[in-house]
This record gives C-alpha cells, sequence and structure tokens, in this order.
C-alpha cells in the first residue's frame, strides 16, 4: 500500500453526552463538507474537572478526519452545534497515512 505524508491531513476529537443525537452532527459535517468521516464511538465514562469538581459523566468519543483548510470553519460550526458550554476540540496532525486514502480525504471536504 502506497503511503505518504501529508501535513494538512487533521483529526480533530470532541465529545458528546451519551444521550446526544451524535450520529446527526456527524451527519451535518460531512453534508457541509467540513469532515470527511466522522467515527461515533460506543459510550464511554469520562472523569473530568469541570468548575472545581471532579465530574463523572457517560460520553461518546467523534473522531473527526478533516483537512487543515477546513479547521476554523470547523470549529465554527461544531461551536454553533454543540450542546457543551466548552466542547473539547482537539486537532492532531495526521504524519502519515496510505496514499489513497489521504486523497480521498482531501477530496471530500472544502468545495464540492
Amino acid at each position: 500500500m502506497p503511503r505518504a505524508t501529508d501535513p494538512t491531513a487533521i483529526i480533530v476529537l470532541t465529545t458528546l453526552a451519551a444521550n446526544a443525537d451524535a450520529s446527526a452532527l456527524a451527519r451535518i459535517l460531512v453534508a457541509e463538507r467540513l469532515a470527511a468521516c466522522v467515527n461515533v464511538l460506543p459510550v464511554m465514562t469520562s472523569v473530568y474537572r469541570w468548575q472545581g469538581h471532579v465530574e463523572e459523566e457517560q460520553e461518546r468519543q467523534l473522531v473527526i478526519k478533516t483537512d487543515a483548510d477546513q479547521v476554523t470553519a470547523l470549529a465554527m460550526r461544531l461551536r454553533e452545534l454543540h450542546p457543551y458550554e466548552v466542547p473539547e476540540f482537539l486537532v492532531l496532525s495526521v504524519s502519515d497515512g496510505s496514499d489513497a486514502y489521504l486523497r480521498w480525504l482531501r477530496d471530500s471536504v472544502g468545495r464540492a
């Protein structure tokens, strides 16, 4: 499988409450070409500090595959749609991947 480096391939992580409609959010991001793909992971337990207290909640992790050119627009749109006061928005650079997958990712986001 041919591999390539692509400094523009990005993975964004966010979480939603377990009872939120994560699939609907994922479909919006893909339909609007802000993401090539969104993986909605099974319910997990998150333990975190919020407003001085340790909290524990059931959440879903969303793994959003996009291009660096879409990160700002994705952040803005996610902020509009996300129910949390401070949503997780972690941007991870992809250092390597299959050439075909990275090409598909680039072709799936941005302008139609």
